[in-house]
C-alpha cells in the first residue's frame, strides 16, 4: 500500500488532471458536500493505492494553493499514556478546532475515546509562513487494522473527508532462506521470518545446536511457514513452522493423526528426513542453560552433613527459572514431599516417571491428572525443602526404581511407519518442492511494525 507524502509538490499534477479529479469528486459527493460537512460517514468502498494517492494529492494541491501557508509536512505522532486522541492530534501543532474536527470525523470509524497508549498515526500539516498561530491540518492517516488504513483529508473546498483503504489478504507458504549474519534472530528476520516462527525454530534446535558456539557467519538456514499477507507485502499473521533447517539439519513438521499410533492427538511433531522424531523420549536437561552441580550416587549432603545416596541429578539455576516437562505424560503428584520440598512427578509411557524437587511454585493448571507435553513449562526452580540454595533436583524412575538420569537407556524418539510414514513422505515432498522453487528468493519484503 502506498503511503501518502503530503510534501510531494502539486506542480507534478497537470491543471487539467487536477480539474478532472476535482470534478469527479464533486459529482460523487453531490450538493451535500460543503465546508460544514465534517461529519460525513466513512466511505467503506475499497480503494486501490492509486486511487487513494490521487485523492490525497488533490487535497494537498489545494492546500498548497492557500495563501499564507507553507507546503505540508508529515508529522508522526504516538499517543502517550493517559493522553486523549484529541490531545495527541493537537500535539502535532494544529489548532484545537482542526483537532476537534478530525476526531469528530474519525468517530464514525473507530472508538476515539478508549484508545491505547502507543497508537500511532501520521498527520500532514501546513505551517503558517509568518509562524504566527497554529498550523493547519491537511490530512491524517492511521492503520485501523493490519489490513486497512483510515485517511482523513481535505477535499477541494476545504471539508474533511474520511476514506478507508482495505487491502486484500492472501494465505501463502513463506520460504525464508539465507545465511547467518549476526544473531539467529536477526538473520532470519532479515529474510522475512516473524518473531513467532523464529522462536519456534530456536526452541526446536535448542537441544541440537548451541547458537552461541556452533553457529558461524555464513551458515545456511531455511524456514517454511504459513502466513497471511496483504497486497503490499505486510505480514499480518504468521502460522506454525512447517520446516526448519540449520547447518544441514532438517526437520519437518507432521501431525500424527493415526489413533493406532499412540500419537493421534493431532499435535504437531517434528521428524528428520527418515521419519524419526527429532526429540528423544525424555529430555536430558529439563532446565535450559542450567549447569550440573551434583550427580547421581553417594555424596555428603550439604544440609544434613552426612553421606547418603543422592538419587538424582542437581541442576543449578536461579529461583524462578522455568522447569520443563522431560517428556509427554500425565502429572502423577504435585505436592509437598519431605526434604524434596515442593515436588512434582510425571508419569510417561512404558513405566517411566520423572521427578522434580525443591521447586518454588507450579505452573498454572499443574495438578494430578493433567496431561503435559515435552518441553512444556510445569514449574519453576526454587529452594524449598532441604536445599542449600536454588536448584532443581531431577530424577528418572523406571518401573518404580530410580535410575541415573545421566546415561539412562531411555527409549529413542518415535519412528514413523506404515500409513503414517507414507503420509509424512508425501508432505515432505511438497515442502522439498517449495524449497526448490523458492528457497533462493531473497527479495522478501520487510515486515511492518504494528503499532
Amino acid at each position: 500500500m502506498q503511503e501518502f507524502d503530503p510534501r510531494r509538490s502539486a506542480t507534478r499534477w497537470a491543471p487539467r488532471l487536477f480539474t478532472a479529479i476535482a470534478g469527479l469528486a464533486a459529482l460523487g459527493l453531490g450538493l451535500k458536500l460543503t465546508a460544514d460537512d465534517v461529519k460525513s460517514p466513512a466511505d467503506k468502498a475499497p480503494l486501490d493505492p492509486a486511487a487513494l494517492a490521487a485523492l490525497q494529492h488533490v487535497a494537498f494541491a489545494g492546500a498548497e494553493a492557500q495563501p499564507g501557508f507553507e507546503r505540508p509536512e508529515n508529522v508522526e505522532v504516538k499517543v502517550r499514556p493517559g493522553e486523549t486522541l484529541l490531545g495527541a492530534v493537537q500535539r502535532a501543532g494544529v489548532a484545537p478546532e482542526d483537532a476537534r474536527q478530525v476526531v469528530s470525523v474519525l468517530q464514525g470509524a473507530i472508538d476515539t475515546v478508549n484508545i491505547k497508549a502507543g497508537m500511532a498515526f501520521e498527520t500532514a500539516i501546513a505551517q503558517r509562513r509568518d509562524q504566527r498561530g497554529p498550523a493547519r491540518l491537511i490530512g491524517l492517516s492511521m492503520r485501523a487494522s493490519p489490513s486497512s488504513t483510515l485517511t482523513v483529508s481535505r477535499t477541494f473546498d476545504g471539508a474533511l473527508r474520511l476514506r478507508e483503504l482495505e487491502e486484500k489478504v492472501r494465505d501463502e507458504k513463506k520460504v525464508a532462506c539465507g545465511e547467518m549474519n549476526g544473531s539467529f534472530y536477526e538473520s532470519v528476520a532479515s529474510v522475512g521470518g516473524t518473531p513467532q516462527v523464529i522462536s519456534q525454530a530456536a526452541k526446536l534446535f535448542s537441544h541440537k545446536i548451541d547458537f552461541s558456539r556452533d553457529i558461524q557467519e555464513g551458515d545456511r538456514f531455511c524456514l517454511v511457514f504459513e502466513r497471511k499477507v496483504t497486497e503490499s507485502g505486510r505480514t499480518i499473521e504468521a502460522g506454525d513452522l512447517e520446516y526448519a533447517e540449520v547447518k544441514g539439519q532438517k526437520f519437518y513438521a507432521f501431525d500424527r493423526r493415526d489413533p493406532n499410533s499412540g500419537g493421534g492427538d493431532g499435535k504437531t511433531q517434528f521428524f528428520d528426513e527418515m521419519g524419526k522424531n527429532i526429540k528423544g523420549f525424555l529430555l536430558r536437561t529439563p532446565v535450559d542453560g542450567a549447569r550440573i552441580t551434583s550427580v547421581f550416587g553417594m555424596r555428603r549432603h550439604p544440609v544434613l552433613g552426612y553421606t547418603r545416596a543422592h538419587q538424582g541429578v542437581d541442576f543449578g539455576a536461579g529461583t524462578g527459572t522455568p522447569i520443563l516437562a522431560a517428556g509427554d505424560g500425565v502429572v502423577l503428584e504435585a505436592k509437598r514431599w519431605g526434604g524434596y520440598g515442593n515436588w512434582l512427578r510425571i508419569r510417561h509411557s512404558g513405566n517411566w516417571d520423572t521427578g522434580y524437587g525443591h521447586i518454588s511454585r507450579y505452573a498454572p493448571g499443574i495438578r494430578p491428572g493433567m496431561k503435559v507435553r515435552q518441553g512444556q513449562v510445569v514449574a519453576y526452580v526454587g529452594s524449598t525443602g532441604l536445599a542449600s540454595g536454588p536448584h532443581l533436583h531431577y530424577e528418572i524412575w523406571q518401573r518404580g526404581q530410580r535410575v541415573n538420569p545421566i546415561g539412562a537407556k531411555v527409549p529413542q524418539g518415535t519412528v514413523l511407519a506404515g500409513s503414517e510414514l507414507a503420509a509424512f513422505r508425501s508432505q515432505k515432498a511438497h515442502i522439498d518442492r517449495l524449497l526448490a522453487d523458492g528457497g533462493a528468493v531473497m527479495d522478501t519484503p520487510k515486515l511492518a511494525t504494528l503499532e
